[in-house]
């Protein structure tokens, strides 16, 4: 890959830049991984990758505290790894076994930490929107400080119940941030032939949301993006909307072979947009990092997602029993 020239200093110390690098890394091995396993037939139903949005979830949980929580839908793997779920947790969940965070029994599309409030990963398109207003409400109620931050795609944008939620969380002030992850395809329609206006954020304006609109392949963008937005809630000034731009090099779920663009697109953004190398140039021009300790962070991930694998290989399956577990009436 062509270096870029980067001019504008990154405003936070190396230290920090090495954690992004690191979690954004660990993120596209583990999806990798996923991959492969469902290839291999260890992994069933759907599979949904994050590979080329890293920067989008590691920034803004950059800009998170303790107590935040987050929801999103079923494109979930890379939330969970950057809130701190436990990788060998996570795969052994996507593998369908007794040491997933859910014990097998959500899989890809549906798995949850209460201890890291991290609420799902869920597989109908939209639903997760309200029930973030819902945690928002919950966090205003006990007036603890938190902030919520719901993820959704610019598919979902187009859900009525998106809107329904705007209203609400405008009218009572919620302190929810609304992430639109836009990959500019949804499952498999480029925006512009599916949605009538190019910024999406500006739909937030007829409830007098706020928003903007992010560089989602650039982590200290999206940090950045995300205090503010934070900042804003925090202020019990209600809502924010953070439209952020990014960009998915797989297909919608693995079973998409994404024919409905090119490949030189998709070569193109990796060359000249990939989010991980744009802060590995930064560590390196900006002497705050040398190749082999660039090259010792890459086997130190490598291992930890083998590990993790293994540990999902060999996990056992979920009893008969654990059909009567967990059940709420």
């Amino acid at each position: 890959m062509a270096a870029r020239k980067t001019t504008k200093k990154p405003n936070v110390s190396a230290e920090e830049l090495k954690t992004y690098y690191r979690e954004m890394l660990l993120i596209r091995r583990f999806e990798e991984k996923a991959g492969q396993l469902y290839g291999m037939g260890l992994i069933g139903g759907f599979c949904h990758l994050y590979i080329g949005q890293e920067a989008v979830v590691v920034g803004l949980e950059a800009a998170a505290k303790e107590g935040d929580k987050r929801i999103t839908s079923y494109r979930d793997h890379g939330h969970m790894l950057a809130c701190g779920m436990e990788p060998g947790g996570v795969m052994a969940e996507l593998t369908g076994r007794i040491g997933g965070l859910s014990k097998g029994k959500g899989g890809s599309m549906h798995m949850f930490s209460k201890e890291k409030h991290f609420y799902g990963g869920h597989g109908i398109v939209g639903a997760q929107v309200p029930l973030g207003a819902g945690l928002a409400f919950a966090d205003k109620y006990k007036e603890n400080g938190g902030v919520t931050f719901t993820y959704f795609g610019d598919g979902a944008a187009n859900q009525g119940q998106v809107y329904e939620t705007f209203n609400m969380a405008a009218l009572w002030d919620l302190p929810v941030v609304f992430v639109i992850e836009n990959n500019q395809y949804a499952m498999g329609t480029a925006q512009a032939r599916s949605t009538s206006t190019k910024d999406i954020y500006h739909r937030g304006e007829a409830f007098g949301i706020p928003g903007e609109i992010v560089n989602g392949m650039d982590v200290l963008a999206v940090k950045e993006a995300g205090e503010k937005a934070v900042a804003h809630c925090r202020a019990g000034k209600g809502p924010y909307i953070l439209e952020i731009k990014t960009y998915r090099y797989r297909g919608h779920s693995m079973s998409d072979p994404a024919k409905y663009r090119t490949r030189e697109e998709v070569q193109k953004v990796r060359e000249q947009s990939d989010p991980i190398e744009h802060v590995r140039e930064l560590l390196l021009t900006g002497k705050h990092a040398t190749e082999d300790d660039l090259k010792a962070i890459d086997k130190e991930i490598k291992e930890i997602v083998n590990q993790a694998a293994e540990f999902s290989k060999e996990s056992p399956e979920p009893s008969v029993e654990e059909l009567w577990t967990d059940i709420y009436a």
